[in-house]
């Protein structure tokens, strides 16, 4: 298997501490989105949504969309048993319900935010910059949320670390690139973020910047 990524993009880090959290290893190959290599028709026979990460399987099938990677490597790894997804029905709603907030309502506007006041993208996008501060402040008010959940849980859907706890901390890091950090009036949010820098499995992937 080979993982075509960007490694510092955070839906390509949420894979990479997936990986290191299931103890699965896998070949990675180097995608630069920055020169637009993501652009390429061939990219796009691989990956329809012109989108890293997307993961390769020996037989040449694709697979897109970091969580799809993220379940299809968990049920490969020998690990479903303790799963980042949640065991019981129960805790699979909730692990469920916690990630879909942080995807569509953080996530989101997060990335939102980065493409159109960051200007990266502009030579091959409309970019609007109305709408990336819109897209900050919205992401912005949604972090209390989560400062309320943290209020008497340790982790984002509750007593167990999940993939809500991964994709959280890889956008609130990604998004100091726009010099955005949780502020003063989110303690419980800054001791999650601090205990999450001292997980094994995001030491490890911290990315090297050139």
């Amino acid at each position: 298997m080979k993982l075509h990524e960007y490694k510092i993009a955070p839906n390509a880090r949420r894979v990479n501490i997936f990986l290191a959290e299931i103890d699965l290893t896998i070949e990675h190959v180097h995608v630069d989105i920055r020169a637009g290599d993501n652009l390429s028709s061939a990219f796009k026979t691989k990956a329809p949504n012109g989108l890293i990460p997307y993961l390769e399987l020996e037989d040449g099938t694709c697979i897109g969309e970091s969580v799809a990677i993220c379940r299809y490597l968990e049920s490969i790894s020998g690990n479903s048993e303790e799963s980042l997804f949640g065991n019981s029905p129960l805790e699979i709603a909730n692990i469920e319900m916690w990630h879909r907030l942080v995807e569509f309502q953080i996530l989101v506007p997060a990335l939102q935010a980065f493409r159109n006041i960051s200007g990266i993208y502009t030579d091959r996008e409309n970019t609007n910059p109305q709408w990336g501060l819109e897209s900050k402040q919205r992401y912005l008010n949604m972090l209390p949320t989560i400062e309320q959940q943290l209020e008497n849980n340790q982790f984002v859907a509750g007593d167990k670390f999940s993939v809500a706890d991964i994709t959280l901390f890889c956008i609130i890091n990604f998004m100091r690139v726009l010099k955005l950090s949780p502020s003063d009036d989110l303690p419980k949010l800054q001791q999650w973020l601090a205990a999450m820098r001292q997980r094994p499995s995001v030491i490890s992937t911290e990315p090297v910047r050139t």
